[in-house]
């Protein structure tokens, strides 16, 4: 069994062990880079959960403080600058966090160095179903909004979701640049929209247009005068929904361009100035243009209707968002991958998801993302309500623990001014904890006890496949220097049915291979059978190979275990050499053609693998167009 170890030392060397020149890197890493993300397409490809989440997140502080009537709806601003003083504080700690573990990996990377490898697993845990809930929630938002405008694609809304998916799962497959190209133009329209309608309804004096909301009831409560501090945290916990994505920077840092932690940066600030501008200057305009929640009618909608009138502007609010909400997703197919392929490296994922195709793509995480994703879509029939409850108390607790972690970094290193940057993130996690723990209270019941759920299962499964990589490693003796080779005595074990040229190549090759060839055949005590078997006899011995032909009889028409008990046998009589079972099969020329073969090889090369420690070796002779030969094995 090959061990995959992560190490790349031996993949750049040279036959000999002579490094590559120096020419000959530089060109491999300006080749690498070309698949690299900008400052500008980093913003495009990894942001767009953010970005989309203006079009909720206040939209949730609203729906709560609506309970408190129009006196609760006055606190929409503070409670919206209260996040907005939360994502500072995150853009802030995870513009070190970038410096600090330019690997990549946020909060699982921090908490791995700072916290233990339990605490570093819980956050891989949290950001993994953040990630998978991402896309779903996503998916399934923007098909809703089109439904919304379209209401006969409404009973189609599944496979509208997994037709979504499938975009952008074939868009990510092709590269994160060729994703950010891709992407680029919506999130441009939406920021520019949402800007210029923030712009639009700061300074219109006119009429209020309430088209949009006209004939809708209020959700408004009514008689009430006073806001708890209950409520008030519940409306910080619900509009925190809003800073989802801001940690998938941190997350996918080895995906920019060198220098790729400085670039990161800029993207991590660029994303927190866009974000904390267009979630205030909403806020701004809810207040202004006196609001009110209303069934059937988003808030975004409401303000667009009220800044460009319902024209032409308002349709194409509508419909960026309805566009970037459906391709947000892409912010998980950058970050996730990343993040599966340092857990691999360390042992708690299989090693295939550290492989990267030629685009600097981790194929097997972005199709396994997308597998899940497509599972939870049917799952919840694409429906969003049933998903949004789930949806953000993974990232919480990833942001808490990221926090933690970086006051014990400043608390170690202790640099210029750590003090400042300690509190800083000391206050962050306080904030983040508490938001954490307030929507798992308030949402448990509507779904939140699955992640509850999931997330220690999670942790479970990444220990139990880091205890099973340890295993095997200590069997397989890694990181030791191995005996000596030696030279056994080797046995060769070649199955044939009949004498073909197949036949001729398989012996040819196991004398090659082996001290001592013997060809074995299964014999059945049907008539017909024994026959067959006789022909076969006499025929060996007109041909005379020098390779003694062994009958096995089996009383059943089985082919594989007859072969393995004879090499089980064959094994424990020989302790002091080396079994082979070298399999003769045909590869025909046409793909098609594989449907006429009789599978004998695979049959038998199953039950020798799994009955015995013999090794397998599969011989393929390639017929060609021209070959006169019989599709099936020997």
């Amino acid at each position: 069994m090959a061990m995959h170890t992560g190490s790349t030392d031996a993949a750049t060397r040279l036959p000999g062990g002579e490094e590559p020149p120096d020419t000959a890197t530089a060109n491999a890493n300006a080749t690498g880079d070309r698949h690299r993300l900008t400052a500008l397409q980093g913003l495009a490809a990894l942001s767009l959960d953010a970005m989309a989440s203006v079009a909720y997140g206040p939209e949730s502080i609203v729906l709560v403080l609506a309970a408190a009537g129009a006196y609760g709806m006055g606190f929409t601003l503070p409670v919206t600058v209260a996040i907005a003083v939360l994502l500072a504080v995150l853009v802030a700690s995870y513009r070190q966090v970038i410096a600090a573990f330019p690997d990549g990996g946020g909060s699982y990377a921090v908490a791995k160095r700072h916290l233990g490898r339990r605490t570093s697993l819980v956050a891989a845990a949290s950001l993994i179903l953040d990630y998978v809930l991402n896309v779903a929630v996503s998916v399934t938002a923007g098909v809703a909004a089109l439904t919304s405008a379209f209401p006969e694609l409404y009973g189609e809304r599944v496979w509208l979701c997994l037709g979504v998916l499938a975009l952008v799962t074939a868009v990510n497959l092709r590269g994160v640049v060729d994703s950010a190209k891709a992407f680029l133009a919506p999130t441009a329209v939406f920021v520019g929209s949402i800007l210029a309608m923030v712009a639009v309804g700061l300074f219109r004096d006119g009429p209020v247009s309430t088209a949009s909301a006209a004939g809708h009831a209020s959700a408004l409560g009514e008689g009430t005068t006073t806001v708890g501090a209950l409520l008030l945290l519940k409306a910080f916990a619900a509009g925190c929904s809003a800073l989802t994505g801001v940690e998938a920077v941190a997350n996918a840092v080895p995906s920019f361009r060198a220098p790729a932690a400085r670039r990161a940066q800029r993207t991590e600030v660029a994303l927190g100035a866009l974000l904390g501008v267009m979630l205030i200057g909403l806020s701004v305009l809810i207040g202004r243009f006196h609001l009110q929640p209303v069934a059937g009618v988003t808030v975004l909608a409401q303000l667009a209707d009220a800044s460009f009138g319902h024209g032409l502007a308002f349709y194409v609010v509508q419909f960026a968002t309805m566009v970037l909400l459906a391709l947000a997703a892409n912010t998980s197919f950058g970050g996730l991958p990343v993040l599966m392929s340092l857990l691999a490296r360390d042992n708690h994922l299989p090693h295939l998801f550290s492989l990267k195709a030629d685009r600097q793509v981790h194929r097997h995480g972005v199709l396994a993302l997308a597998a899940v994703s497509a599972a939870l879509l049917v799952l919840s029939g694409g429906d969003t309500n049933t998903l949004v409850p789930l949806f953000a108390i993974g990232v919480f607790v990833g942001f808490t623990i990221c926090q933690v972690g970086m006051v014990r970094h400043w608390s170690g290193e202790r640099p210029a001014r750590w003090r400042g940057k300690a509190v800083l993130g000391g206050f962050g996690a306080v904030l983040t904890g508490v938001a954490a723990v307030v929507v798992t209270a308030t949402k448990f019941t509507e779904g939140a006890w699955i992640v509850v759920l999931a997330l220690p299962l999670l942790v479970l499964g990444f220990e139990k496949i880091q205890r099973t990589y340890a295993r095997i490693g200590e069997r397989l003796e890694l990181g030791r220097i191995p005996q000596p080779p030696t030279r056994s005595r080797s046995l060769v074990v070649v199955p044939v049915s009949g004498l073909s040229k197949l036949t001729c190549r398989a012996l040819t090759a196991a004398r090659s291979m082996g001290d001592e060839v013997l060809a074995v055949t299964v014999t059945h005590p049907a008539p017909e059978d024994r026959r067959s078997a006789e022909a076969l006899r006499r025929d060996w011995e007109l041909w005379n190979p020098g390779v003694e032909l062994v009958e096995v009889t089996s009383q059943t028409r089985a082919l594989g275990r007859p072969v393995s008990a004879y090499v089980r046998e064959l094994t424990a009589a020989h302790p002091d050499s080396q079994v082979t079972v070298l399999i003769p099969e045909t590869e025909p020329a046409r793909l098609w053609q594989r449907l006429l073969q009789n599978q004998r090889g695979s049959v038998v090369a199953r039950a020798v693998r799994r009955d015995t420690d013999a090794v397998i070796c599969r011989l393929r002779f390639r017929i060609g167009e021209a070959t006169a030969a019989a599709s099936g094995s020997a």
